[in-house]
């Protein structure tokens, strides 16, 4: 990922903010999602208020990933050790979110892998620990406002080393009963840091307004420092669809070793195995994110890689 920040004083505690955003394949260049995919992440203007917020406008991280996701907070084991296997994914394509590369590819949406084009996003700065949040996306349906909009709200705490968060988002889709059906996504977590021990907990719902498809997913987590260059973070996550997914359910186990050559600069060995049930036999194989389906009801993916930031 790469982008382009910029922030601008214009006096009496207010600022100018702009922010655009992009991602791209580091095998072959490519961008991601696909070709004119520039910026396709974040794209936004706005202004601060110093000791009040922020108000800002365009495409958009939706508040599931800024309230339980990125930090303050960090909820979700996938952002501190996990990585995109971490994300949630499972035998739920018939969840069929739309605009979706698998139908359930981060479901929860708590990755940032989904964001709101056209938006509004007021966040306030931390009061005393507190901070909230609010977003509405406009729809692009003439003559109605509630057609393929999105709603959604925020709050997380922290203070020392606790952190709470509870986020909603609802997001309707032109192809679901014609913009006034949609993915409703709420979730809330904590986390903890106890020495050398990072602990976390979160609980996501994820809804199927027009076919009623839900999937409830919990995961726990821990990441503990062996010295401050040298990280080992273990998760567990069950999911479980509802009789319209036909009971579907999957349990991951996620592994991350990770060593710090630099601040900015990590090598990592990660192993990811899931397993999976259901009521129709061959209908629920295992389909770890980031991944195609395994042909089984068992996946097991390893990976080993470099990271970088600046």
């Amino acid at each position: 990922m790469w982008g382009i920040r910029g922030i601008e004083d214009l006096g009496g505690g207010y600022k100018t903010v702009f922010e655009f955003q992009s991602q791209f394949s580091v095998n072959n260049g490519a961008g991601i999602p696909g070709p004119g995919a520039n910026f396709d992440r974040q794209a936004f203007v706005g202004v601060e208020k110093t000791g009040l917020g922020r108000i800002s406008f365009g495409k958009q991280f939706n508040l599931m990933a800024d309230f339980l996701f990125f930090p303050p907070a960090m909820l979700d084991g996938a952002f501190m050790y996990g990585g995109l296997y971490n994300m949630r994914q499972g035998p739920f394509a018939a969840l069929e979110i739309p605009q979706n590369p698998t139908g359930a590819f981060d479901f929860d949406q708590t990755a940032g892998t989904s964001r709101v084009s056209n938006s509004v996003k007021v966040t306030s700065v931390s009061f005393a620990g507190l901070r909230v949040g609010a977003m509405y996306g406009f729809g692009n349906s003439p003559g109605s406002l509630s057609a393929d909009n999105t709603i959604g709200f925020g709050v997380n705490y922290t203070i020392e080393g606790f952190g709470a968060g509870a986020a909603y988002n609802e997001t309707k889709y032109v192809s679901l009963n014609e913009g006034h059906d949609g993915i409703r996504n709420f979730g809330a977590g904590v986390s903890q840091t106890l020495g050398k021990f990072y602990l976390n907990a979160l609980y996501t719902n994820t809804r199927n307004t027009l076919t009623g498809g839900v999937i409830h997913a919990t995961q726990v987590g821990a990441l503990y420092s062996f010295m401050p260059d040298l990280r080992l973070g273990g998760n567990y996550q069950y999911m479980k669809g509802n009789a319209t997914l036909t009971n579907n359910k999957a349990q991951q186990v996620t592994t991350t070793v990770q060593y710090f050559l630099s601040k900015r600069t990590v090598i990592y060995a990660e192993a990811a195995y899931q397993w999976t049930g259901g009521d129709v036999e061959g209908s629920h194989n295992a389909w770890i994110n980031g991944e195609g389906p395994s042909n089984t009801t068992h996946q097991l993916v390893g990976r080993a890689g470099l990271q970088t930031t600046f």
